[in-house]
């Protein structure tokens, strides 16, 4: 009688068969050569049963996860396969093989029990789940269910990445393995941007490959634009401002420090106003954060006061130009002039608050908002669809519930981030603390920046890092026997 452990075995290797030979099929049709591809299977399947052993150990699983984190750093800028409606990265492909080898440690010892046990953050991981059969379902209203398909498999990858991320990475040594390899692969970036910068060539993944010469001075790294790179590096910045505050090392603290020159430099030349300005914030939210409480009480009240201060002065000011953007009656654009890019992001927005309500807050559909941006515009966008601001962007898509559900789910990752910092704790806790504080507060400004996220997985990078870090956070506490940081 054959054990279960081998006819699980011989099922996954059938069921890998299947999968090879009808991705083999249909890259066939795309002009692909069938031999050599169903060869690379076959070879991959041998590989396989030599690393069975290895598939069962968790380090074997951590350095796959490793290698993942890495891969998304990457987006399609050295490798791409085409299929049609589909494309494969090298983190897709990645993504796919790192969910089969968890698969099948799960079927074969039953992890996936104890791992669950582990996770503190299970409401979190609800709410995603909640957004993806939100998204699925949302389908039934779209105007475009082709569009929505696309959209959908960016979120099931971005919340696939998301919670093998959670389940495993919940160990602070590992936490800080995620942590050096997304500062390997900026300074990685940092050094295409260069280049893009010196020598005025680009990627083929950009858009600005063979484009207008007047731009070609922009650094697009891997990325589609300017932009989409402008915000990642806005990000990116504090992590190596957090590494200078908290290492030992002093070489790599200099070296670090004279990288965040470099990173606010590359910044400048992408000409990004707003991953500027989001920087600008997330250093000042950072400092607030260093400060002692009596300070910190102090700073809030007289920026608070400030802050009221400036618009009462300016009251005249700020009102006609809100009014300019937002109340005055408009005509549709005029070809025959360049419409400003205040009026512009004015009108995306108002459009997109009208699909709301046309919508009765229910959201537009998964991946329709530029569908509806195109097709049932009530103000003139000259001929621009992408919304450019995330958060409006998941209110458009998913509506009322979705939207509040992820701004109550940022403010409690900065919340709880911020509550649980102790200028006492260890080193470890507060490299990463500090860094993703700064980090979360400066994307909520930069993200205005880039035509859309949901094309950039390095947000769902950041938010599973935050994520497996709030996990950890909750998991040390509840351990009484072990000091946090351990």
């Amino acid at each position: 009688m054959i054990k279960k452990p081998y006819i699980l075995d011989y099922f996954t290797l059938v069921i890998l068969a299947l999968i090879g030979g009808i991705s083999t099929y249909f890259l066939s049709l795309r002009g692909f050569d069938q031999y050599p591809i169903f060869i690379l299977m076959i070879f991959g399947l041998i590989i396989l049963l030599f690393i069975k052993p290895l598939l069962k150990s968790e380090s074997f699983v951590i350095l796959m996860i490793y290698l993942l984190i890495a891969s998304t750093f990457l987006n399609n800028a050295f490798f791409k396969i085409n299929l049609g409606f589909f494309s494969l990265f090298p983190y897709r492909i990645v993504l796919v093989l790192v969910t089969m080898v968890i698969f099948y440690k799960f079927i074969m010892d039953q992890s996936h029990k104890y791992l669950w046990e582990q996770i503190k953050v299970k409401n979190i991981l609800y709410f995603f789940i909640f957004w993806l059969i939100y998204a699925s379902i949302s389908l039934l209203w779209s105007l475009s269910v082709i569009e929505g398909i696309k959209y959908l498999s960016l979120l099931v990858m971005g919340l696939l990445f998301l919670f093998i991320i959670v389940f495993y990475i919940n160990k602070v040594d590992r936490l800080v393995g995620f942590y050096y390899i997304w500062m390997f692969m900026t300074v990685f970036l940092m050094v295409i941007g260069f280049w893009n910068h010196i020598t005025k060539i680009h990627l083929p993944s950009s858009t600005l490959y063979l484009g207008p010469e007047y731009k070609q001075h922009y650094p697009t790294a891997v990325f589609f634009n300017q932009n989409d790179f402008a915000t990642y590096l806005s990000i990116s910045v504090f992590f190596f401002i957090s590494y200078v505050k908290n290492a030992t090392n002093g070489f790599l603290k200099g070296v670090s420090f004279c990288l965040i020159f470099g990173i606010l430099y590359l910044i400048y030349a992408t000409d990004s106003r707003a991953a500027l300005l989001g920087v600008f914030v997330g250093v000042a939210f950072y400092i607030f954060l260093l400060l002692p409480r009596l300070l910190k009480q102090i700073s809030f009240w007289g920026a608070l006061i400030g802050v009221i201060g400036v618009f009462i002065v300016f009251f005249e000011k700020i009102y006609n130009k809100f009014f300019e953007l937002f109340l005055a009656s408009q005509v549709h654009h005029s070809f025959a002039e360049a419409m400003s890019s205040n009026m512009g992001r004015a009108n995306l927005l108002k459009n997109s608050f009208n699909f709301i309500l046309d919508t009765f807050g229910m959201g537009v559909g998964s991946g329709n908002a530029e569908v509806y941006m195109s097709s049932r515009p009530i103000y003139d966008t000259d001929n621009i669809v992408n919304i450019h601001f995330w958060f409006v962007e998941i209110f458009v898509n998913f509506g009322i519930f979705v939207f509040l559900g992820y701004i109550l789910l940022y403010g409690y990752f900065i919340w709880f981030l911020f509550r649980n910092y102790n200028r006492k704790m260890q080193s470890k806790n507060k490299l990463i603390i500090e860094a993703l504080l700064g980090s979360l507060v400066c994307f909520i400004v930069s993200s205005i920046s880039p035509s859309s996220i949901s094309n950039l997985f390095f947000h769902w990078v950041l938010i599973s890092l935050v994520i497996a870090t709030i996990n950890y956070l909750k998991i040390s506490k509840e351990n009484k026997s072990l000091p946090l940081g351990y």
